[in-house]
């Protein structure tokens, strides 16, 4: 009697799913994100004229603001104990720089792709001959992207990819360059290799550090949901859909331009290599709504190659190389849509007529400036790559800072979408991913508990 009863309580108050969880947080993060912004704001500080949030949307920022933090804090020694580790194993992986260069070809097939579809776009609809903003929001970036920081963004300044930047408030700050991180960890990984022997026992400790690294991500991400209603709802608090109206032709033409690709050409690029679309996306949905939240491929990543291996199938020597080099290079929403529509519509703003030389150089720059950029990412940088390489105004840039926050979920949710994809495309092509765990059901957290029999790649490849 007490066994039913026990059981039946157990039943009533079992939580749903992870990605029940996650859907909720966006519902609740909107609501709270809208009674926020009907709250309005404290008033105005006399010294800087910026406005003083209301309680709510401070609440909100710094539950959202707290998550993104641990996140990032977790993802430099993920990363470097990840590859180090990885390419460790790779003495029993045949084939891994096919892999490599089947993974960086299928970035450039998804992205020349991506950057297509926004060229159509914004020829079609035009965005910037249907816009009522003025020519007084003009202005130059602060920062600009340029090719020589792919060079430069390859050498670590130091061995932890820190770099230090000026607060505003006397104090430095410290931020990790994911691209140097990688740099460090490829070469400590094959120096590993090479050593041979006599690094086996640093090769046993960088595998304990990465199960301890691993079990305090999984509970980091166990706080997502809660997470989500601070990251969403702060970004409706603080940001709203006023500016949406003066710019309104130009979001559709960004939204339907993601809408195309994650809807049309991921699905397509799935069922051509005979995977279930509705198991890729039920897979892929805890990395891609947080993407969505946080706005961060960076600070989403860990969750990325999670899925990407425990639900996707793609074994764990493959995916931990493929997502963090993804994280930075393969960026179909901020480095091939946005740009491109960006560029054409700056141009038609100032009424410039583009050649068919420019939007082949718009096309170029999609494909190969995500890399080029990769060391101080972000779709501002990247515009001005490609506007700079065109040749137009730097000034357009100031023209769409005002939608900004709001374009960027949409342009991250597809970014990580794709870096999901590419890795699970590949493994499928090569015969090495785990059809049975990308087939099985969905239910509780995005990622199986470790266990004692971790599956070695040469298992996975074989």
């Amino acid at each position: 009697m007490n066994t039913s009863v026990t059981a039946a309580k157990h039943t009533r108050f079992r939580l749903p799913s992870f990605g029940v969880q996650v859907l909720i947080g966006l519902v609740l993060g909107v609501v709270l994100g809208l009674i926020a912004r009907s709250i309005g704001a404290d008033g105005v500080d006399a010294s800087t004229g910026e406005v003083d949030p209301n309680w709510l949307t401070e609440t909100l920022d710094t539950v959202g603001g707290t998550f993104v933090t641990l996140l990032r804090a977790v993802v430099p020694p993920l990363v470097f104990l990840a590859i180090v580790a990885s390419i460790a194993n790779l003495r029993d992986v045949t084939g891994a720089a096919r892999l490599a260069w089947k993974t960086l070809a299928w970035f450039a097939i998804t992205a020349l792709t991506a950057v297509s579809i926004g060229i159509v776009l914004g020829l079609v609809l035009q965005p910037g001959d249907h816009t009522s903003v003025t020519s007084d929001a003009a202005s130059a970036p602060s920062s600009t992207g340029s090719w020589l920081d792919f060079l430069t963004g390859l050498v670590p300044a130091n061995v932890l990819g820190l770099e230090g930047y000026d607060t505003g408030d006397g104090t430095v700050g410290f931020s990790f360059n994911v691209l140097q991180i990688l740099v460090v960890s490829i070469a400590v990984g094959i120096a590993t290799l090479k050593v041979g022997e006599a690094a086996d026992p640093f090769l046993s400790f960088v595998r304990s550090a990465l199960a301890v690294v691993q079990k305090v991500l999984w509970w980091i991400i166990l706080l997502a949901p809660i997470a989500t209603i601070g990251l969403l709802g702060n970004a409706v608090a603080s940001y709203g859909w006023d500016a949406l109206g003066s710019l309104g032709m130009f979001t559709v033409a960004i939204y339907a331009g993601l809408a195309l690709v994650v809807l049309g050409v991921y699905p397509t690029l799935l069922r051509l290599n005979g995977l279930s679309v509705k198991q890729f996306f039920s897979g892929a949905w805890p990395a891609i709504s947080l993407a969505f939240v946080s706005r961060s491929s960076v600070g989403t990543m860990p969750l990325t190659e999670s899925v990407t291996e425990r639900n996707l199938g793609v074994p764990r020597a493959y995916a931990s190389f493929a997502v963090p080099l993804g994280a930075t290079t393969k960026m179909d929403g901020c480095a091939s849509i946005y740009p491109a529509i960006s560029a054409i519509f700056v141009a038609q703003f100032f009424g410039l007529d583009l050649s068919i030389t420019d939007y082949v150089l718009i096309a170029f720059v999609s494909v190969i400036g995500s890399a080029a950029t990769a060391g101080v990412t972000g779709a501002t940088v990247m515009l001005t790559l490609t506007l700079s390489t065109l040749g137009l105004p730097l000034e357009g840039v100031g023209l769409l800072l005002a939608i900004d926050p709001i374009l960027d979920m949409g342009r991250t949710a597809v970014n990580v979408t794709g870096q999901a994809l590419v890795p699970t495309l590949v493994a499928k092509r090569e015969g090495i991913l785990d059809q049975v765990a990308y087939d099985a059901p969905r239910s509780g957290t995005p990622w199986r508990e470790e266990t004692t029999e971790v599956r070695e790649p040469s298992t996975a490849a074989a």
